[in-house]
């Protein structure tokens, strides 16, 4: 990250570019609206006020004002590109904040902290206190209301009290946090259309297929640049796309059979059980960006943190497919979207891996939870 920072020119790099965009959406929140209509914002509410952090006092002089919106993607730079704007509703409120330029997280995401708050809600879940678990609760709640997925920390809690304590106080953060953004802005659920009609990215398991079968000679489609991100388009996308999401749903079903059927808990369960159920979202999702892989290793750390964990050889796995995800972007980037032999052996690789770790994962979760003799 220090090298792209100073070198913002290696591979597709364009960290500048996707901070433009931060600074862009930054504009819209203090207008007192989401941004409208606006393909590249896919994310829930709660993430604007990740991208809000950096301001400063309300009514307070900034030292920088906001940098113009990001031009359209070149061949030079797939950065984000922001729809035409609308103007805020008139019945929400100014809230006088600045525009700032917010300091540019990994790959420009804001994806530490969303991890952090996963991270911390585990932890506080596996302490003795009621309060702790109450606090776990809400943060996880808190990370969900940022980006859905912090709310699979809360699957693995110990039956009983803890699990009654933890989801209680998540559902109550989370629906406060977002009732309070839904009153003093407007457009707070707009994600959801652009989530909607996302495709197959180029990064993902159902990409890295696609792309096998185009240099083939068997699949003649290409790629665009659409909702933000570079997507396959051609036949059978959209038959892939919805294997996508069913596969997801197939992993939801395991998950939920899995919470059943588990009757051993050990200190590390929840810390396991978080591993393994964002592996499995992660690669039935018709999008990996690079970013996931933050995820992943954060909840490797904190499962390392236990020594009953079972997922240390999951973590080991894990290692090289975060090398390979920073050595695919943004170093050889344009070679993973013109499918070159080197582009196609990354993310074969950098797939395979993560695959290999979700189904091992899957099995450990299980032979160490199900399948084990239950505790005397």
């Amino acid at each position: 990250m220090l090298l792209l920072l100073l070198r913002d020119d290696l591979g597709i790099g364009g960290v500048a570019r996707e901070v433009a965009l931060y600074e862009h959406w930054y504009g819209k929140f203090a207008a007192g609206t989401f941004p409208p209509g606006d393909a590249t914002w896919q994310y829930p509410p709660g993430a604007g006020l990740v991208i809000m952090s950096p301001a400063p006092s309300p009514g307070s002089p900034t030292s920088r004002p906001s940098s113009p919106s990001p031009s359209s993607p070149t061949r030079s730079s797939p950065s984000r590109s922001p729809a035409p704007t609308a103007p805020a509703s008139p019945r929400r409120m100014d809230l006088g904040l600045r525009p700032a330029a917010p300091p540019p997280p990994p790959l420009a995401r804001y994806d530490v902290q969303t991890t952090a708050l996963a991270v911390l809600a585990l932890l506080a879940l596996t302490a003795r206190r009621t309060a702790a678990h109450q606090l776990g609760g809400a943060l996880a709640g808190i990370g969900a209301t940022v980006k859905v997925w912090p709310a699979l920390a809360l699957l693995g809690t110990p039956r009983g009290r803890t699990t009654r304590e933890a989801w209680t106080a998540a559902a109550v953060t989370a629906v406060a946090l977002l009732a309070t953004l839904a009153f003093f802005f407007s457009e707070s659920l707009g994600f959801l259309r652009q989530q909607g009609n996302r495709g197959i990215q180029i990064e993902s398991l159902g990409g890295t297929a696609l792309a096998l079968a185009r240099s083939a000679g068997i699949w003649p489609g290409t790629v665009e640049f659409r909702y933000g991100a570079l997507e396959y388009v051609g036949p059978y996308v959209s038959t892939l796309g919805h294997l996508s999401l069913l596969l997801t749903a197939a992993a939801l079903c395991w998950l939920v059979l899995w919470r059943v059927r588990a009757h051993r808990w050990t200190p590390a369960t929840p810390y396991d059980t978080a591993f393994a159920a964002v592996l499995l979202f992660t690669v039935t999702s018709r999008v990996i960006s690079p970013q996931y892989v933050i995820w992943l290793l954060g909840l490797a750390a904190v499962c390392l943190t236990s020594r009953e964990t079972v997922m240390r050889p999951v973590a080991l796995l894990l290692l090289p497919a975060a090398a390979l995800s920073a050595l695919a972007y943004p170093v050889l980037y344009f070679d993973v979207i013109d499918g070159t032999p080197t582009g196609l052996a990354v993310m074969v690789l950098r797939n395979g891996l993560l695959l290999a770790a979700t189904l091992l994962a899957a099995r450990r979760l299980w032979t160490s939870t199900v399948a084990a003799a239950p505790e005397e």
